[in-house]
């Protein structure tokens, strides 16, 4: 298989990159390095672009088997609207014309953001109501693939990310997942700072799933938009919990009032349309993702982060 992951410097580009090239894949990585780290690519052993997908000449790229973009503007609090637009939509619009022209199938990514706070669990078919320009940007790229599929110009799947975790993200830093930015804050001995009163929830999915979701997406041949989460709803007082427990820390919570409008309340994924379309169901629960994260990183052993690779 002859590849490219677009944002392959970034979380979870950098893990597929090496993912598919750990399983012989001819992989060529497209990023600019404004928001992906070198660090991610230490171990990688493809090509590399160092180009922005706004910028790039398509024309000039040999044709792959598949196109996995996982490059975007994703600070869901930039408000430059005309900056989120360009990379978001225009650049998607780059790439789905290459993979157009040279008959390659598509996998990109998604988001929850879609859905705002509409009731969970959020449905593929249900109402869509972004809160941000980000939410709304990967809205028009949605369509924008739909149109696509319609015509059955290629295979296309759009991932709908919730919320992902995992090794990788630490260089993203603030703008890492939560359950990252509560553990360094535990660590530092520091209450980890969360809204009151805690109860908000996420569907937290681990990024080892989120590569398996694109892999199968792209084995199914299959064209259509689905959910990437577990399909379970975590609140920020329970990651608390398990992060104390993997941790072996105990620091009550510091509440503190949202100050953003724009706040998703509640994520949950239905993730029936992801198994029948492509076949995927994540395999980690938060807590097991949690720990083997944690071996990772910071080389913390529990039985369930030994037992699952």
């Amino acid at each position: 298989m002859k590849a490219i992951v677009t944002g392959g410097a970034g979380f979870i580009g950098s893990n597929l990159a090496k993912h598919l090239a750990g399983l012989g894949a001819d992989v060529t990585v497209i990023d600019d390095f404004s928001a992906g780290d070198f660090k991610n690519l230490k171990n990688f052993s493809g090509s590399v672009i160092a180009q922005s997908i706004c910028q790039l000449d398509w024309d000039k790229l040999e044709a792959v088997d598949v196109v996995f973009h996982q490059a975007a503007l994703t600070d869901t609090t930039v408000s430059n609207q005309t900056q989120m637009m360009l990379v978001n939509v225009e650049g998607f619009k780059k790439v789905m014309a290459y993979c157009v022209k040279v008959k390659s199938s598509l996998v990109y990514a998604s988001s929850a953001a879609v859905y705002g706070n509409e009731n969970a669990p959020q449905r593929e078919e249900g109402p869509l109501n972004p809160l941000n320009v980000y939410g709304y940007s990967k809205l028009v790229a949605d369509q924008i693939a739909e149109r696509s599929i319609k015509k059955s110009l290629i295979p296309i799947v759009g991932l709908r990310y919730f919320n992902v975790f995992g090794f990788g993200e630490q260089h993203k830093k603030n703008y890492a997942s939560m359950i990252f930015q509560l553990s360094q804050q535990m660590r530092a001995g520091k209450r980890p700072r969360i809204f009151a009163d805690g109860e908000q929830s996420r569907d937290h999915i681990y990024v080892k799933d989120v590569i398996d979701a694109n892999v199968r997406a792209w084995e199914s041949k299959r064209s259509g938009i689905v959910n990437v989460g577990t399909g379970v709803a975590t609140t920020f007082n329970r990651v608390i919990e398990i992060l104390s427990e993997t941790l072996n820390l105990r620091l009550a919570a510091d509440y503190f009032e949202n100050p953003y409008s724009f706040y998703q309340n509640e994520t949950r994924a239905e993730t029936s349309l992801a198994w029948s379309l492509i076949g995927f169901s994540s395999r980690y629960s938060v807590e097991d993702g949690i720990r083997n994260y944690f071996a990772s990183l910071y080389g913390i052993q529990t039985p369930t982060a030994a037992r699952i690779k």
